[in-house]
């Protein structure tokens, strides 16, 4: 295999592993542009994929699971929501304890519903969204380099990795281009001064956390009927605290969040790549260095190339109306 196709298929690797972190960055990124911070997109994901494969396994159809991954998710985001807005709780909190209930639930339902260990059965294509072959995709494949590209990298993706990357130019137009957004935008700085202008903080942060709910359960349902063909145990791995990180990182802006969740992608379709492989002067390294690399690279870059990320001034604090 030559270089070029090799890097072809990482970046295509890259593009597939991207699509989860995506999801769920652009759901913290509603969230808490809105003052609500949002630690369990992690717990809203699981739930999400689980009740995605759940779905599809009894139904057959992929659409349905879709929609029922959302509404778990949305359901997940409203609980948070009645815990951080309404009850005036503890957001970090809420969405820890979001986080635990998804992962034991998940597996008890699993178990008891398929008796598999906590996983689904296997699905069959049909119940899957699968790849989709662009026009002229296979015609142009033989051309040098454009139609490699085109063929391999653009064209061969599930309808839900063109949605996230749709979702977007999408989240920006809706952030700075919106009545809605700039109120959101707002609520998240100085939620008095939306009061004041009588538009109510709390519908507004509720607004926020249902769209955080449906980007999670998007993500949820592309990791268990589009990358996987089923829901395994704690197939999230950690994803949404790396959504969290590339929304730091990308100082809550719709694009940059896009690139960081790409660079994420990137880091961890290198580290697939490069297990087993031998390393020179070194021979090979064992594969969980290979599997903790991404993690570590994470919080190198936190730690010294972001500088200073601050988020929403009202963020994490709940707003009680004054009298």
């Amino acid at each position: 295999m030559d270089l070029f196709t090799a890097a072809v298929l990482v970046l295509d690797s890259t593009v597939r592993l991207t699509i989860p972190l995506l999801f769920a960055a652009l759901a913290g990124l509603f969230s808490e542009r809105a003052g609500v911070f949002d630690i369990g997109l992690e717990g809203k994901m699981l739930a999400g994929a689980f009740a995605a494969g759940s779905i599809a396994i009894v139904t057959g159809s992929p659409y349905l699971a879709l929609v029922g991954a959302i509404l778990v998710s949305v359901a997940l985001s409203l609980v948070h929501g009645f815990a951080s807005i309404t009850a005036k709780g503890n957001q970090i909190v809420s969405g820890v304890a979001i986080n635990f209930v998804a992962a034991g639930l998940t597996v008890l339902l699993g178990q008891n519903w398929f008796s598999q260990g906590g996983r689904t059965p296997q699905l069959p294509n049909t119940a899957r969204f699968n790849p989709i072959e662009l026009p002229g995709a296979a015609a142009v494949r033989d051309v040098p380099v454009v139609g490699y590209l085109y063929a391999e990298l653009i064209s061969g993706h599930s309808i839900l990795v063109y949605l996230a990357f749709l979702a977007v130019p999408f989240s920006w137009w809706a952030l700075y281009r919106t009545r809605f957004g700039l109120r959101l935008r707002a609520v998240g700085e100085n939620p008095g001064a939306v009061d004041t202008a009588g538009i109510s903080v709390e519908w507004l942060r509720y607004r926020a956390v249902i769209v955080a709910g449906i980007f999670c359960g998007l993500s949820g349902a592309y990791l268990a009927i589009a990358q996987s063909a089923g829901f395994i145990k704690d197939m999230t791995a950690g994803k949404g605290y790396i959504a969290l990180a590339a929304l730091i990182f990308a100082k809550w802006k719709p694009v940059p969040v896009m690139f960081a969740c790409l660079l994420f992608g990137f880091l961890d379709a290198v580290a697939i790549r490069l297990q087993g492989t031998p390393v020179p002067l070194v021979g090979e390294v064992p594969v969980q260095i290979f599997q903790a690399l991404p993690y570590i690279l994470t919080c190198i870059l936190l730690a010294g190339f972001i500088g200073t990320a601050i988020p929403p001034k009202a963020g994490g604090v709940p707003y009680t109306k004054e009298r």
